[in-house]
């Protein structure tokens, strides 16, 4: 609570008077109001004498009990007020880059499958028509730069819906990672909207407006695992095809990979020609080995960071058969081991990984007209790295 006092001395009894303004949300509202607001935010104490009579009073300038009466206020009137939400990221079991479109980006064809590593956001109705987001960790851009104020403006626009919101992004999955964590917020916001507003769109509808602002969106709308082609929006639901307890752990060192960077020094003459329907064949009939675990944006990406390429190699030698597979997620930078949930050991003990984020984690899929729902068990054993959130759709 915002508080100032003005403290006088005086014989009389103390008086206690509360002075409330919303100035968040009523900008066109009395100049002076605010501008005496602003005075007694700045003033600490002021010492009053007078010949006639002294008094002592303090007077309490409160902008978040305004707010909270105005919230009360929409949850009254309204069906549904308040939502939060788990918002899981996604790893790619294998990515095939296939060409280059005329439109600049590139085709692909992956298994995308959803994890149980993601964030937590709260949703609210807003009193006031302005989105207001708000997150735990810096350098997320807060304005429509977000993916979430994103996909809340494109429901607005396809539905013609009203409805506002406060935002709190409890962020757990790093961005610049190659997990998609950016697209599930969206997604997860679309999710949100559509069960504010009474359910206007179909699941349908949601998953092909998507992709009009980021590739990897329209995959959440699956049930956890699909094969996606085209720039990602494609999506082809598939049954899970692996067991879900299979433990993996996620290492993703401080660095990030710019997206555009790595598809910029993508060559498609030096990609895998493996066909990416026996890659899924196989995968369904004899699980998650090493060999199907084909990444074809590992070799530009570990020529934008090469750490990362030394990265995955010592992993693979430390762990001594101990992972089925190890490989990048994405465009990078974080190194998937599926297999076991944890790290080697030169993780913990050398220097030069100690900020390094790590997690493990479980593959997750969702029941029918359901959102994900995070497992108690799910928790990263480290902080996000703290970088902007965009759309990174090549």
């Amino acid at each position: 609570m915002a508080s100032c006092s003005i403290l006088c001395s005086s014989q009389l009894q103390f008086h206690s008077i509360s002075f409330r303004k919303n100035f968040a949300f009523n900008s066109h509202g009395s100049q002076g109001s605010l501008a005496f607001a602003s005075r007694l935010k700045q003033q600490r104490a002021i010492t009053c004498n007078s010949t006639a009579s002294k008094q002592q009073f303090e007077i309490v300038y409160d902008p978040d009990e305004r707010i909270s009466k105005l919230a009360d206020e929409v949850d009254r009137d309204a069906p549904l007020s308040r939502l939060t939400l788990f918002s899981p990221c996604k790893i790619n079991v294998f990515l095939r880059i296939t060409k280059k479109r005329e439109d600049g980006y590139h085709d692909l064809a992956s298994l995308f499958h959803v994890i149980s590593l993601g964030d937590t956001i709260k949703f609210s109705l807003s009193p006031s028509k302005k989105d207001r987001l708000s997150t735990n960790v810096s350098g997320v851009p807060l304005d429509d730069r977000n993916l979430i104020i994103k996909a809340l403006n494109l429901y607005r626009k396809k539905t013609g819906s009203d409805n506002f919101f406060w935002i709190h992004l409890d962020k757990k999955v790093p961005t610049g990672a190659g997990l998609g964590g950016g697209s599930s917020n969206a997604a997860t916001a679309l999710w949100a909207a559509n069960q504010f507003s009474g359910c206007l769109a179909t699941e349908k509808d949601l998953q092909e407006w998507s992709g009009e602002i980021g590739s990897d969106i329209p995959f959440f709308f699956s049930d956890g695992a699909a094969f996606c082609t085209g720039r990602g929006e494609v999506v082809q639901n598939l049954p899970p095809p692996v067991p879900l307890d299979v433990p993996m752990v996620l290492i993703k060192p401080q660095e990030a990979c710019s997206t555009a960077e790595v598809y910029k020094r993508l060559r498609l003459d030096q990609t895998s020609k493996v066909d990416p329907s026996s890659l899924l064949d196989k995968i369904t009939k004899n699980g998650i080995s090493q060999d199907v675990c084909i990444n074809d944006l590992e070799p530009p990406a570990f020529e934008v960071l090469p750490s990362l390429k030394r990265l995955k190699q010592r992993i693979i030698s430390a762990s001594r058969g101990g992972f089925d597979a190890v490989f990048m997620s994405g465009s990078g930078s974080t190194i998937v081991g599926i297999g076991s949930p944890d790290p080697p050991g030169f993780i913990y003990d050398d220097e030069e990984f100690r900020d390094v984020f790590l997690a493990e984690a479980n593959f997750l899929t969702r029941e029918p007209n359901k959102w994900y729902q995070e497992p108690a068990s799910s928790s990263a054993c480290s902080p996000p790295s703290e970088h902007p959130e965009s759309s990174s759709a090549r």
